[in-house]
């Protein structure tokens, strides 16, 4: 696929889904949901668009830590498993995100249901949607403890709440190009019954993803995979991920990643197997935080069941 046809596709496939995503009443810009630099191997804990599209059970272990170092920085562990069923028409997904972030803790369960339409010969539209919840925990002694102000509004009891949720969204894709968006939470869940708000904004604040990558081919061992995903949230910056990626052999990912929020970095994937493979990544911040932490390390492990006799024909590269 050249540049050209990228682009033209991307103008084409977005109307469909900015006009599923407009539906909802876009408010004005709480980072709150975990990011991740190797989403472009497993998007379920973003879109549920995504589940079933692999064509077989694939299931996605994920640790990712934040400014190592920094006192109360974020930590996040992610489990999901998404499979087709109902002559691959239908897919289903699961997944598990646990997400520290200084006194508070989020524990989110959910499940997917995806339903894939055929496009053409090589190419579905996805269609998604996910529900469940978010058991949250905010602990207030350890909020007293990593603020050095005597703030009346850190006195108060801990917080431990069931947050039910759930999320929209729809993934085109073909064996070298997808087009995604996707609202994985749309509901606004109070996190407290105090009257003023804490620093985390008193609420679960809406996201918007959206996301596009492409597969070229350079040489017969030589595959690159470019890719870009875009974040919008209440209170908090405009975050766009770039990444460039490169499969050398058909084993051995690298590339790298600059997100304009203020941070870069890089990555490695090594597939042992056709089923198993293993992903390594390392950011860095550009801004002044850089100076106060080691990093960011994100580790992810893919093993997937293919059940099927015959072999799979065209490698799957999303």
């Amino acid at each position: 696929m050249t540049l050209y046809q990228y682009i033209a596709r991307i103008s084409k496939c977005l109307k469909a889904g900015l006009l599923i995503l407009f539906m909802v009443p876009f408010t004005a810009f709480s980072q709150q949901d975990p990011l991740y630099t190797q989403y472009m191997f497993d998007k379920l804990a973003i879109n549920p668009g995504y589940a079933g599209t692999r064509d077989v059970l694939s299931l996605m272990i994920l640790s990712r830590h934040q400014w190592v170092g920094f006192d109360g920085a974020p930590s996040t562990q992610t489990f999901t498993a998404n499979s087709p069923i109902a002559n691959k028409n239908i897919g289903l997904g699961f997944s598990v995100i646990y997400d520290r972030i200084g006194p508070t803790r989020q524990t989110g369960t959910y499940l997917d249901y995806s339903f894939q339409i055929r496009i053409s010969k090589n190419s579905k539209l996805s269609l998604g949607i996910k529900g469940g919840g978010n058991f949250y925990q905010l602990d207030m002694a350890e909020l007293k403890r990593l603020t050095p102000y005597d703030d009346p509004a850190y006195s108060g009891p801990n917080v431990n709440k069931f947050l039910p949720n759930f999320g929209v969204g729809i993934y085109y894709y073909s064996n070298n190009f997808y087009l995604g968006a996707s609202v994985p939470k749309l509901l606004e869940n109070k996190l407290d019954d105090y009257e003023v708000e804490t620093y985390q904004g008193g609420k679960e604040t809406r996201h918007y993803y959206f996301m596009s990558g492409v597969v070229i081919n350079i040489t017969k061992n030589v595959i690159f995979k470019p890719s870009v995903m875009a974040r919008l949230t209440a209170a908090a910056p405009f975050s766009l991920d770039m990444n460039a990626n490169f499969l050398f052999v058909k084993k051995v990912w690298v590339g790298a990643m600059y997100r304009i929020s203020g941070s870069f970095g890089a990555l490695v994937q090594f597939q042992f197997t056709p089923q198993f493979s293993i992903g390594y990544s390392y950011d860095m911040n550009t801004s002044e935080l850089q100076n106060y932490n080691n990093g960011t390390h994100e580790i992810m492990l893919n093993y997937e069941f293919n059940f099927k006799k015959d072999k799979v024909q065209n490698p799957r590269y999303f």
